[in-house]
């Protein structure tokens, strides 16, 4: 189950946008959950994950991986 509580933050824009403003954009929920969404839809739905989970995705980007 997913914990919807209010937001602890606004939502942030990947550091790596490109020009052309496609990117995604995070906000953490709660201290176990974190939202993203198409900054260029941000009305539509969002993809929830975990913490845990989210960290180590953006950890293998920053890697280089998987390609």
């Amino acid at each position: 189950m997913l914990d919807r509580q209010a937001p602890l933050a606004n939502w942030t824009k990947s550091s790596y946008s490109a020009v052309n403003g496609d990117c995604v954009e995070v906000r953490a929920y709660s201290r176990q959950v974190v939202a993203v969404r198409d900054s260029k839809n941000p009305h539509k739905s969002a993809f929830h994950s975990s913490t845990e989970a989210w960290s180590s995705f953006v950890g293998l980007v920053r890697q280089g991986l998987p390609r």
